[in-house]
């Protein structure tokens, strides 16, 4: 994968399939620590202690579609390559916390990516779910949650070309206030 919201994107993705109702993202860029954690928790099914340890494994999958699982390894290889970790915690029936943390400054580390697509897709695409983002960088904070965009066009349909454009002015406006783009 080119960037990290492509990997926040699998990993909601994964959420999704294991039935999660609320997903939480955390992006906390703080370069003055030379640090970048991704943090990704939801109420899905979760994992038993012995998938949770082979989840980064490229070779193993829970799924009956194909034979390998390639999300989680994939981001668990791009943190490495800077010097950082994955860490996985999960508990059957409560749900799943992924944390990657990266080497802010790394030369290898993938650049973010476009965070405003990411949201929209997930947001617009995942009506049905609460899904929140928060977004830290250097002690400034942009936090977006599905729940209060409802509350908002309670009588719009997401997909409403106003309510989409509104959404991404949002974002782009939400996260340049704290000095991030897109």
């Amino acid at each position: 994968m080119e960037d990290l919201s492509l990997h926040i994107l699998d990993i909601v993705e994964n959420a999704i399939s294991a039935k999660a109702k609320r997903i939480d993202i955390l992006v906390m860029e703080e370069p003055k620590e030379d640090r970048l954690v991704i943090e990704i928790k939801d109420d899905g099914i979760g994992m038993d202690e012995a998938v949770s340890r082979k989840a980064t494994d490229p070779f193993f999958t829970t799924r009956t579609s194909r034979r390998v699982g390639l999300g989680l390894s994939l981001i668990a290889q791009a943190a490495q390559e800077t010097g950082g970790t994955v860490r996985i915690e999960s508990e059957l029936g409560k749900g799943t916390k992924v944390t990657a943390t990266f080497q802010y400054h790394h030369i290898d580390r993938k650049p973010l990516g476009n965070m405003i697509e990411t949201m929209t897709t997930l947001l617009l695409g995942n009506a049905g779910l609460d899904i929140s983002y928060t977004h830290q960088k250097e002690g400034k904070s942009y936090v977006l949650n599905g729940r209060s965009l409802k509350e908002r066009f309670k009588d719009r349909s997401l997909t409403d070309p106003e309510v989409i454009q509104w959404l991404r002015k949002d974002l782009k406006e939400g996260l340049a206030q704290i000095g991030v783009q897109g």
